[in-house]
């Protein structure tokens, strides 16, 4: 089974995100859902934890939250996949079952997020994991930090996502020129 793929712009580089339609359907859906609207374009990486994880999906430039457009959805921790580093997990907030647009990078093999590890069984839902331009979730996981009125760990230099689209709808790069030409 071929799984969708996304790219993922940003002014730091591209990150080419392979999804889990198979083990994470519901949020599979949910996030090309947002992808194909164009949600994402504009967005920054918000919360950044050297260490830990980068977090985008919620925020404009000026930190004011973008409207999300559909509901809360089920959370599919139990699915079987780990939050290892290069997965890409679900953002959610301390009740299981309430991610929305938000998603997260790990940096680092976080199994304290894995389904069973958290009070309660949920954890953090993996959907996916970067196939391409894990060096540039690096570079934004170095980016310096400060605080923006209650938001800690925002790049003080933003990490915008100009667009985020599926591979198959993303223009092919123009092949080399060829010798003599």
């Amino acid at each position: 089974m071929t799984h969708p793929t996304v790219i993922l712009k940003t002014n730091l580089g591209d990150i080419r995100i392979e999804l889990f339609s198979d083990k994470a359907p519901v949020s599979t859906e949910n996030f090309l859902t947002y992808v194909d609207g164009g949600f994402y374009d504009g967005l920054i990486f918000h919360r950044v934890k050297p260490g830990f994880m980068v977090q985008t999906g919620g925020h404009e430039v000026d930190m004011q939250e973008r409207e999300v457009t559909a509901g809360e959805i089920v959370n599919e921790s139990d699915n079987g996949i780990r939050n290892e580093r290069g997965t890409v997990a679900m953002a959610r907030m301390n009740r299981p079952h309430s991610a929305r647009s938000q998603f997260f990078v790990n940096l680092v093999d976080n199994a304290m997020l894995d389904y069973g590890a958290q009070p309660g069984g949920w954890g953090y839902a993996v959907f996916g994991r970067v196939i391409e331009g894990m060096e540039v979730v690096d570079a934004i996981a170095n980016s310096s930090t400060g605080t923006v009125e209650m938001h800690q760990d925002v790049p003080v230099t933003p990490v915008i996502i100009n667009s985020v689209r599926r591979a198959d709808e993303v223009p092919a790069a123009p092949p080399p020129p060829q010798s003599g030409d």
